[in-house]
């Protein structure tokens, strides 16, 4: 399982039309192939900073099958006019062990 991750630095004033579109926007990336699941989560310090986390089978499924579909198109068009500047997207992968006791 790959993790991408995203901080998502939405124009301040435009968090209500973004959290708007992201619902809008959900289904289109739930839809592909490898998708396993996301989450977004809101900066408590930087309440117009989102952390997106999808899970992907592989960063294919992200990099080829979304961003190379139709669906990352109106994904595009419902979203990145939000953001100033664009998220810097990466993808992690577990290292093992997974799970350490402290």
């Amino acid at each position: 399982m790959i993790t991408e991750h995203a901080l998502l630095p939405v124009k301040p004033g435009f968090e209500d039309d973004f959290m708007a579109a992201f619902e809008r926007a959900r289904p289109l990336i739930a839809s592909t192939t490898g998708f396993l699941g996301l989450q977004v989560k809101r900066s408590i310090e930087t309440p117009h900073h989102f952390l997106l986390l999808v899970s992907w089978e592989t960063v294919q499924a992200h990099t080829e099958g979304f961003r190379g579909s139709e669906n990352y198109e109106t994904w595009r068009n419902l979203l990145h006019h939000l953001y100033d500047p664009f998220p810097v997207v990466e993808h992690f992968e577990s290292i093992e062990p997974a799970a350490t006791t402290y």
